[in-house]
């Protein structure tokens, strides 16, 4: 928090003059360079149910309208590991991990245009029940899902961003 505001009280007598280089992604909304791209993108179908939990969050954050000119393909690697061991040899606690390998692929030309990969993970407490576990786990992947897909999101705005064509 203290970098941020150190940043910005550096920048700010030289934003005035536009030398600081700090500027909004999302500028000019869904008609901007980045929103018109997001919107341009349809997601491939993805395998399993964390599949299908990623393709709906991706789908809630990129708003795809009208013809795509981009195809997002994912491939998921969902793991839930055991940690902590009790006397008894039961598992006390579990990490579910999410990692996402992604692509972004131009339908025009057929080129991959983003080859990247993200991920998260969470703790998750293992307890005597064990519908309370499962319901433990599903929630995890739920939160996993949408922490995945914002940094999908978010690193394609930046390719977007830096390609446009009035990009410096």
């Amino acid at each position: 928090m203290k970098r941020l505001a150190v940043l910005l009280l550096a920048c700010a007598p030289v934003a005035l003059t536009s030398g600081c280089g700090l500027h909004p992604l999302y500028s000019g909304g869904s008609s901007g360079a980045v929103g018109s791209m997001l919107t341009q993108v349809d997601v491939a179908p993805i395998e399993g149910k964390s599949g299908w939990l990623m393709a709906n969050a991706l789908r809630d954050r990129l708003h795809s309208s009208g013809t795509a000119q981009y195809r997002l393909e994912v491939k998921l690697d969902d793991k839930i590991i055991g940690l902590g061991v009790r006397a008894d040899d039961s598992v006390s606690r579990e990490r579910r991990t999410l990692r996402a390998r992604y692509q972004l692929i131009d339908l025009s030309k057929g080129t991959v245009l983003l080859d990247a990969a993200a991920g998260s993970d969470a703790g998750i407490d293992v307890v005597g029940s064990e519908y309370a576990t499962i319901a433990a786990e599903n929630s995890a992947l739920e939160r996993l899902s949408d922490i995945v897909a914002e940094q999908i999101v978010s690193r394609i705005a930046l390719y977007s961003e830096r390609t446009a064509p009035d990009a410096k």
